[in-house]
């Protein structure tokens, strides 16, 4: 080998070390809707001066906070391969439930462990129409949605609660620590927590094991009902917890309360990375999916654009994302 070969070959290996970073670089799902969300912030704060004050961004924070918390258990049933349609009524049922509790009497720590009974309780009816009877997902919850919403107008008969609360209660989904409304900050240690059990414990390999390729998880000895059934009990629990924050932030539970927060929560969770053919997604990418959608729906108050059009941008918003992330799996592979 000559001199001159031997001084060419520190290229090629240069050349190889930036393709494998650059190959790794491609493949966190959550760059894509990070990215949209840097770019759409930032064309925002160009057309109006009031996007990135303080007040503005913890306000739109903890708006978007609610189906944030809800989209880290829709993350968990759609890694699985399903998909949970109760959440929204799950999320006013337990906020009624907790509601009527402090109406009749009952202790702050009662009232709230009454909410988020109601999570379990159907999240645990889900997994168990779906694992036991055999029931698709999709069929499954949406019965659930229907049977939390009729609930909800029975007990209500239409008419808002607004029971006396606790100033204690109140600090759940009014106060702050800091400058940072207490949503948040429950968000953030939701985030934080369920991110290392989906990364870092048995459980999370298990959830993506399921979604993946189920009948192979089984034969490794995966309990995949089980973990089915866990998932869509932590996606209820989830989903009533964030009832309970809402209740505490506007101390009135109405009947129409959660209506048509699947929707939302199950785009936080695509926009976010989440195949819905299962095995693929992280709770970071909700819910910088669900802060996305929060963005854009900001953005469209600021500049005085027709509110009527949030829903069509966050439509396009999804297909983009989505189309993106299929793209940069063509192209990886």
């Amino acid at each position: 080998m000559s001199v001159a070969d031997s001084s060419a070959n520190p290229m090629p290996a240069k050349a190889r070390r930036g393709r494998t970073i650059w190959s790794s670089f491609i493949k966190i799902r959550e760059l894509n809707v990070l990215a949209a969300l840097l770019v759409i912030g930032a064309l925002i704060s160009f057309a109006t001066p009031y996007f990135l004050t303080v007040d503005n961004l913890m306000g739109v924070s903890r708006s978007f906070s609610l189906t944030a918390i809800m989209a880290i258990g829709m993350v968990l049933v759609i890694i699985t391969g399903g998909i949970d349609l109760s959440v929204g009524s799950v999320m006013g049922l337990a906020s009624l439930i907790t509601a009527l509790c402090f109406d009749q009497g009952m202790s702050m720590p009662v009232a709230i462990s009454a909410g988020l009974g109601v999570g379990v309780v159907f999240g645990g009816f889900n997994g168990v129409l779906i694992t036991v009877i055999g029931l698709p997902p999709f069929i499954a919850t949406l019965g659930t949605l229907s049977i939390g919403r009729g609930m909800m107008y029975m007990i209500t008969h239409g008419v808002p609660l607004t029971p006396d609360v606790p100033d204690a209660f109140v600090e759940i989904g009014q106060g702050y620590l800091g400058v940072i409304p207490i949503p948040v900050v429950l968000l953030i240690v939701l985030t934080v927590i369920f991110s290392i059990i989906m990364r870092q414990t048995r459980f999370g390999r298990h959830v993506y094991a399921t979604g993946g390729n189920e009948h192979a998880a089984r034969l490794s000895g995966v309990k995949t009902d089980r973990i089915k059934l866990y998932v869509y009990m932590l996606s209820g629990l989830i989903s009533a917890f964030a009832g309970v924050i809402s209740f505490s932030r506007y101390l009135s539970a109405e009947p129409a309360s959660g209506f048509g927060a699947e929707l939302n929560v199950i785009a936080a969770a695509a926009i976010g990375g989440a195949s819905l053919a299962g095995g693929i997604g992280s709770v970071e990418g909700a819910v910088i999916g669900a802060a996305l959608a929060g963005i854009i729906a900001n953005g469209v108050v600021l500049m005085n654009i027709d509110t009527y059009a949030q829903q069509a941008i966050t439509g396009a918003v999804i297909i983009i994302a989505v189309s993106l992330d299929v793209l940069r799996t063509k192209f990886r592979r």
